[in-house]
């Protein structure tokens, strides 16, 4: 492993370890530690007390954050005819409507963010799946990314908008990054809410126990910090 940086060390002593910290208080410090030239993401890392290798303990959904990630999202369609046009006057920065363009991908081409598709073109995109599987960039009718033509416009609005995809990994963690260390505090708290809010409704009903483990929050390049989970679900509006 290499060795932390002074930077990072220096932020790490700010931190206490294993502290429960409010929402609140960790956005917060975490703006406070960031130390990046750069606008870092803020990103939650949930520990989920379920078992990924069971079918009915997967937890998959999107959640629209209300202050979106705060960069441009580049997005590219599967779709051809009316449903290419419909996705080019959209907004989409991507279109895939022939083998041409399917070979690019094919041959490593995955400069863009989310990708979406007609139910039509996923037979085409399946054959893609071993260059956009490995990166969760291919589409998925769970995911809301497998969309009939006329839906094409909203699901590309809403992607572009700040609609995010989290999925439970097989170390039964969720990554989910909800804007840039640069936001407002208030409006980094009201993301996070909506992401809790929807990992909530998320769960799966075979799950025993605690659902949610652990909340660590972390900038770019940054130290964790714990959230108490009891106190990030208590900012959701429903029991």
């Amino acid at each position: 492993m290499a060795p932390q940086g002074k930077n990072y060390r220096a932020a790490k002593e700010k931190v206490e370890h294993m502290k429960l910290h409010s929402p609140e208080e960790a956005i917060k410090l975490m703006k406070e530690i960031s130390y990046t030239k750069f606008d870092g993401t803020a990103e939650l890392h949930i520990r989920l007390g379920v078992d990924p290798r069971h079918a009915d303990q997967q937890v998959r959904d999107t959640v629209a954050l209300p202050h979106g990630l705060g960069k441009e999202i580049r997005v590219l369609v599967f779709a051809q005819g009316d449903g290419a046009r419909m996705a080019k006057e959209a907004g989409a920065d991507i279109i895939v409507d022939d083998d041409e363009s399917l070979k690019k991908i094919q041959d490593g081409y995955t400069d863009f963010d989310v990708a979406i598709s007609t139910p039509e073109m996923m037979s085409k995109a399946g054959r893609l799946g071993r260059v956009l599987g490995p990166r969760g960039l291919m589409p998925n009718p769970k995911a809301g990314t497998v969309v009939r033509d006329e839906d094409l416009p909203r699901a590309i609005g809403e992607v572009k908008s700040g609609r995010v995809e989290f999925r439970v990994d097989k170390t039964a963690n969720l990554h989910v990054p909800i804007g840039k260390v640069s936001f407002e505090e208030n409006m980094l708290v009201e993301n996070l809410a909506a992401l809790m809010m929807a990992v909530k409704k998320a769960r799966p009903a075979s799950a025993k126990g605690a659902y949610v483990r652990r909340i660590t929050l972390a900038s770019t390049m940054g130290p964790g910090i714990i959230i108490d989970p009891n106190l990030a679900f208590a900012m959701t509006l429903e029991d």
